[in-house]
């Protein structure tokens, strides 16, 4: 029976495995610009964003498998888990974590630079020649990974010598739990600290990105829905366009055998009319575009799901949104219970003993954690949001060092060498992420997930009391459990003993990550607020960019929904075009925006459009054309 229950957690692991790695695919090949698509460095990039996602989801498992330890009912070890057992499956987990530790250590610092320079060795003009070889180009890849190279054996060198935090050790005593905490072992406390370290600085980003796109993913959904389809925008566009540049063909015969040229009416028309005709290409372009014409197939195929699944667009943002508002207040009242209850202070970066306040997601994710896996379905779910928060953090405000961008992350527009910096962006707030999950979203249930132990006396040491007639004496377990049979019976989980060891044996990480925490929830709520007011922008990266995204929005965006918009983008089909009235008809120089308006109000039951003769339609600005 046990063997048969921790196989079937390892089994739900594998199968969540599968599934991370279409995720990471899926991302990855969404992201990437066709064109300049590389092996390698998809490869890498894919490699790379599941393994983040991986550790991630380690956590469920360690709480599933160290719970189905202990029998919740009579808060007793089962029969089975004797101390050999218990033993046997912490190694394992000890086993997989380091692992995975190691790995992201090893992909953030040195395979993902190295295949970035490989990317950026490449001479088209030499590689077309022959005159680069391979070998040329691995070792202009490797002289610059060498600064990396130093950079982790200085992370684990001194992560070798550092002295461990004895003070707090001296200070604390009585809590057996905590000392345990403080080790000796050098090379596990090597990897502590550069895991540690690669956890602050994921921090800063995870501050950064993380929070403004877990504030602004849930009102995207909520507040951009388009009224008019793509495939009737381009319809009506095109037949705009057709109409416009007849009326200028008109103009510039009627004049040709004047030698005084075209009269004021006639100039200040056809000036109109080169207006509207840059107004209607970029429109036409922006219809083009929001088709999937000239996308990948993923970024197409994303396009019909959006439009399939618009109707319920709302209620999904709604819903994130409430989950948002959920874990924001969670995250708050963990931090104030660190504050005011915590173990030792700044001493051990405010480790918290046992949780005094109700915090909502704590306990739901404990709750469900008696019966697996719904606590992993839920954790999972949980995760993929904060992934998804990370990554349009990274779509809207880019990647940039002070105020210049230097990468911009789009779907389908994305170079390599920006994939590859955004994926090193991902594996530290992945990092910063699980510490966040672990020690504030949910800390008792990321550390003894539904373990209970028997709170009363023991006859003898090695007994555990009987409370098959005293369940009222049943208690949750925690660090700071009195009853010395806790420790006999409780077992915390890997991950968030690894996560402490940082930072008890390290405390000045333990206070930054812990006080950058209230920097992320600053920087939430003052997004979340100004979102409320402000249509999300995701795209904007150059000029051209910035006018056709304003366009969008004054075109494109809005609350109100159509279901003939849906099934026209679904379909691809327009209906209802109709040709606007003759530019002839017009007695002034706005004869060419009068006329745009009456092509626009032929098609008025499927949206509303601003005449594009006018400057609400974006005449007068400048384009591509």
């Amino acid at each position: 029976m046990p063997l048969i229950q921790t196989s079937l957690i390892w089994v739900a692991y594998a199968v969540c495995l599968g599934i991370l790695a279409l995720i990471a695919a899926i991302f990855v090949f969404t992201y990437q610009k066709p064109g300049e698509r590389t092996v390698i460095v998809t490869v890498v990039a894919v490699f790379t964003v599941f393994s983040l996602l991986a550790t991630l989801l380690l956590l469920p498992v360690d709480i599933a498998l160290t719970s189905s330890t202990t029998d919740r009912k009579l808060g007793a070890k089962k029969d089975w888990a004797n101390p050999n057992a218990v033993d046997d499956i912490v190694y394992q987990l000890k086993i997989v974590y380091y692992t995975l530790y190691s790995l992201d250590a090893v992909l953030c610092l040195l395979v993902v630079p190295f295949t970035y320079f490989w990317y950026e060795e490449r001479d088209e003009v030499a590689a077309e020649e022959g005159t680069q070889t391979v070998a040329a180009r691995l070792w202009g890849a490797f002289k610059y990974t060498i600064a990396f190279v130093v950079l982790c054996l200085i992370l684990f060198l001194v992560g070798f010598f550092v002295p461990v935090a004895r003070k707090a050790r001296d200070e604390h005593r009585d809590l057996d739990y905590f000392k345990d905490l403080l080790t000796e072992n050098h090379g596990e406390r090597a990897l502590t600290f550069s895991i540690g370290i690669l956890i602050t600085l994921g921090t800063i980003l995870y501050c950064l990105y993380t929070a403004p796109g877990l504030a602004l993913l849930p009102l995207a959904l909520i507040k951009t829905a388009p009224r008019v389809s793509a495939p009737q925008l381009h319809a009506t566009s095109a037949s705009q366009l057709a109409q416009n540049r007849e009326r200028q063909r008109q103009l510039e015969m009627r004049n040709e055998g004047r030698d005084s040229g075209l009269d004021a009416r006639d100039r200040r028309e056809l000036e109109s009319l080169v207006r509207e005709e840059r107004t209607l290409v970029r429109r036409e372009r922006l219809a083009s575009e929001r088709e999937g014409t000239g996308r990948n197939f993923f970024v197409r195929v994303a396009m019909k799901l959006e439009a399939l699944f618009r109707p319920i667009t709302l209620l999904a943002g709604l819903l994130l949104l409430l989950v948002s508002l959920v874990v924001f207040a969670s995250m708050l009242i963990t931090m104030i219970d660190k504050l005011k209850n915590s173990v030792c202070g700044t001493s051990c970066g405010y480790l918290l003993g046992h949780t005094k306040i109700f915090q909502p997601l704590n306990y739901i994710l404990t709750l469900t954690s008696r019966i697996f896996p719904i606590d992993y379905i839920l954790f999972l779910l949980l995760t993929l949001l904060f992934f998804a928060s990370s990554v349009v953090g990274i779509a809207t405000i880019g990647i940039r060092f002070l105020w210049i961008t230097l990468f911009s992350i789009r779907p389908g527009k994305t170079t390599p060498n920006a994939m590859l910096m955004a994926t090193v962006l991902l594996t530290l707030m992945a990092l910063a992420l699980n510490y966040s999950l672990a020690m504030l979203a949910a800390p008792q249930y990321a550390t003894f997930g539904s373990q209970t132990f028997c709170d009363r006396p023991s006859h003898h040491p090695d007994q555990q009391p009987n409370c098959t007639e005293h369940h009222s004496a049943v208690r949750a377990c925690s660090e700071r459990a009195e009853n010395p049979v806790a420790r006999m019976v409780c077992t915390p989980s890997v991950g968030s003993t690894f996560l402490n060891r940082i930072m008890v044996n390290f405390p000045f990480l333990g206070l930054i990550n812990f006080y950058a925490q209230f920097a992320f929830l600053g920087i939430f709520l003052i997004v979340f607020v100004v979102m409320l007011f402000r249509v999300p922008q995701l795209d904007e990266a150059a000029d051209d960019d910035d006018d056709r995204e304003a366009e969008e929005e004054g075109l494109l965006a809005s609350t109100g929904r159509r279901f003939g918009a849906t099934w026209q983008d679904l379909t691809g089909e327009p209906k209802g075009v109709k040709r606007a009235q003759d530019y002839g008809a017009t007695g002034n120089g706005n004869g060419g925006g009068e006329a745009a308006a009456a092509a626009d109000r032929g098609t008025g039951d499927h949206g509303e459009e601003a005449a594009v003769g006018s400057t609400e339609g974006g005449a007068g600005r400048d384009s591509n054309w």
